[in-house]
């Protein structure tokens, strides 16, 4: 259980009444919940999951020391017929599941976990030697940390895109989009749209529109924790 706030009066006060009607252990402040790491610096919090990543590496039996510095390239395009079957397909859908979960503190490998995680069900050689792609970036960045800035603005600001019929089996679009408050990337997506977009346009305005959602959600959560935005939410698109 994570206990957070401004009162730190309040805060004791529930702990105590907690320990008094549950057997429980107060760990002191936030180090380590669920496979992330929480580190405070002047700067602000940083999240990290370098011991996931590592027990991610060891369980794919990545034993060498060869990196790459770079994710897959966005218009590679994969399906479900490259390469060869995979005759078990338990560690592939282990390690995409991990990787899922990565992606709370590095965003940078979402749109490469979408990829891979379609072919869960129908895999061959080719997708697990993506995957083994992804595994050798992380050799390379097992330490990077996500940064939860201390003393930025309390404004938000979106970025969204679309890659616009990118799948070669159902011609579907993927929308992407980040979400910042100030300097703090607090929200991610890479999602395949469930219709087939006709244009480009269509693509991205689909995009703009789960961003928008998205967007407007955070302002209420952000609203319920008594901070007020006094400008809209500037939207950024490439198209």
């Amino acid at each position: 259980m994570i206990i957070t706030g401004d009162d730190i009066d309040d805060i004791l006060v529930l702990k105590t009444e907690l320990t008094r009607r549950f057997e429980m252990k107060d760990l002191g402040y936030l180090q380590y919940f669920l496979g992330i790491e929480v580190v405070y610096s002047p700067r602000g919090y940083l999240l990290s999951q370098s011991k996931y990543v590592a027990d991610i590496l060891e369980r794919a039996r990545l034993t060498d020391n060869k990196t790459i510095d770079t994710l897959i390239e966005v218009n590679t395009r994969y399906s479900s017929s490259d390469g060869l079957p995979l005759i078990d397909p338990t560690l592939y859908r282990t390690i995409v599941g991990s990787l899922i979960y990565l992606t709370i503190t590095h965003p940078v490998i979402e749109y490469d976990v979408h990829v891979v995680s379609q072919f869960v069900a129908s895999l061959t050689n080719v997708h697990w030697a993506t995957v083994f792609y992804i595994l050798r970036y992380f050799q390379s960045t097992v330490f990077q940390s996500l940064l939860l800035s201390s003393t930025s603005s309390l404004e938000l600001r979106a970025y969204s895109n679309a890659d616009h019929g990118s799948d070669p089996t159902d011609r579907k679009s993927v929308t992407g989009f980040y979400i910042f408050l100030g300097d703090s990337l607090i929200s991610w997506k890479s999602k395949k749209q469930s219709i087939v977009s006709q244009s480009s346009s269509e693509a991205e305005y689909r995009a703009m529109t789960s961003t928008t959602k998205e967007a407007i959600w955070l302002r209420w959560l952000i609203a319920d924790m008594n901070v007020s935005f006094s400008y809209p939410t500037p939207m950024y698109c490439d198209n």
